[in-house]
């Protein structure tokens, strides 16, 4: 079967992030240890049979062909790997016992936790919390969730094979080109299940990239009533900000703005850019950079909560006199597990793909790419490359048929 394959190479790693230090908005396809190439398709035994039919491009997979991603990740994965973890597939062959059947469409959770790898549970998938399983690197699977470990492909492939648990079958009023969000609109609904704001607290969605809308959107179909202030970089993020519920959005604000925005007074400095006095209850941090988390501490006010939903690695320099000065509670976000939705304990990826199926959750705009799998070089380029390419989220489809040479040209 056709996929793509990501072989590990620490100096095409190195390289790669030394080019995206150069220019942050380009991605080199032919210096990337990624390649398109046939290779032998092997089910786990057990396992659903599926065939893929769109995989999303995560920004996780962007830091790993970049070279951003944190070195310390580094035992939380294995390679080779079949990259791809944003699937929408279908069913081709299922264990009697699995509750699905050939032909069912189902979106694919893809965390491996203690369940999938056959050790007991540890302390956290006993709780539910499988999200921060502490047993990722053992048991009869190598390291990683499905996209990142050499035991199982991912989505970006014509098949891949997945537990029966990890399936959720997609409603049939639900197209794929919807399904297809689920992965993100899961991680964007996780930090705002655990960290819902009360009626009137105001809310700082700083990033307005797929993640960032999907958090606007979760907060508003959930029924939040919080003043949403929304920071974007481009102009139709803005726009579609709007459409996801924002009160109000501000685009790339400079410190005295945002904190007019969020309710805080400016406290000028003879350096240091000025410090806020009051300001928002809730900082939710889609983008994960050195600015965004300075920004973050800055425009709380006293008690307010910081959560890193973006994937940030190293950190290069932040004042974190706010952190004391103001009692701030910081924390991050990882991937998905459980959290409460009217008074229930609820799985989150189910949750999100149930958002979807409403009919009313504002999709419009979201997935603004598909591309054949054979141009991959394309699709990273398009996803890497927002300002050009106005992009949010972007897909890969295994089905698709290339483009003639004519129309490329």
């Amino acid at each position: 079967m056709r996929a793509l394959v990501y072989r590990k190479s620490i100096p095409l790693y190195l390289l790669n992030r030394w080019m995206s230090l150069l220019n942050p908005r380009a991605f080199h396809p032919a210096l990337s240890p990624l390649r398109l190439q046939e290779v032998p398709f092997a089910p786990r035994k057990g396992w659903v049979v599926l065939r893929n039919r769109l995989c999303g491009i995560c920004g996780s997979d962007l830091g790993l062909l970049r070279g951003t991603e944190s070195v310390l990740l580094e035992p939380y994965a294995s390679f080779p790997a079949i990259i791809g973890h944003e699937m929408v597939s279908e069913v081709v062959e299922a264990p009697v016992d699995s509750g699905f059947h050939p032909g069912d469409r189902v979106v694919v959770e893809p965390l491996l936790p203690c369940r999938a790898r056959g050790v007991p549970p540890c302390r956290f998938c006993r709780e539910g919390s499988y999200n921060l399983c502490e047993s990722t690197t053992l048991g009869d699977l190598l390291p990683g969730q499905m996209g990142f470990s050499r035991s199982c492909g991912g989505g970006m492939a014509e098949f891949t094979s997945a537990p029966a648990e990890n399936l959720f079958k997609i409603p049939e009023k639900v197209p794929d080109e919807d399904a297809v969000l689920a992965d993100s609109v899961a991680s964007a609904l996780q930090p705002v299940l655990d960290h819902f704001p009360e009626d009137g607290h105001t809310v700082v969605v700083y990033g307005a990239g797929s993640v960032g809308q999907h958090i606007l959107r979760c907060l508003r179909m959930l029924g939040s009533r919080a003043r949403l202030l929304a920071v974007a970089r481009h102009p139709y993020q803005r726009e579609l900000a709007l459409a996801g519920g924002a009160d109000i959005v501000l685009m790339n604000p400079v410190r005295s703005e945002l904190g007019a925005a969020a309710g805080a007074r400016l406290l000028p400095t003879t350096l240091g850019g000025g410090n806020l006095e009051g300001g928002a209850d809730l900082f939710l941090d889609c983008v994960g950079s050195s600015h965004s988390f300075q920004e973050g501490l800055i425009a709380l006010r006293g008690r307010g909560t910081y959560v890193m939903v973006g994937t940030a690695g190293t950190l290069r320099w932040a004042d974190v006199s706010s952190l004391w000065l103001r009692e701030l509670r910081v924390t991050g976000s990882m991937a998905y597990g459980h959290g409460m939705h009217r008074g229930e304990r609820v799985r989150t990826y189910e949750l999100a793909l149930g958002l979807l199926g409403r009919g009313d959750y504002p999709v419009g705009g979201l997935l603004t790419h598909v591309f054949p799998i054979e141009e991959y070089g394309r699709a990273f380029k398009a996803a890497v490359d927002k300002k050009r390419f106005q992009t949010v989220k972007v897909a890969l489809d295994p089905r698709k048929e290339p483009p003639s040479s004519d129309t490329l040209a």
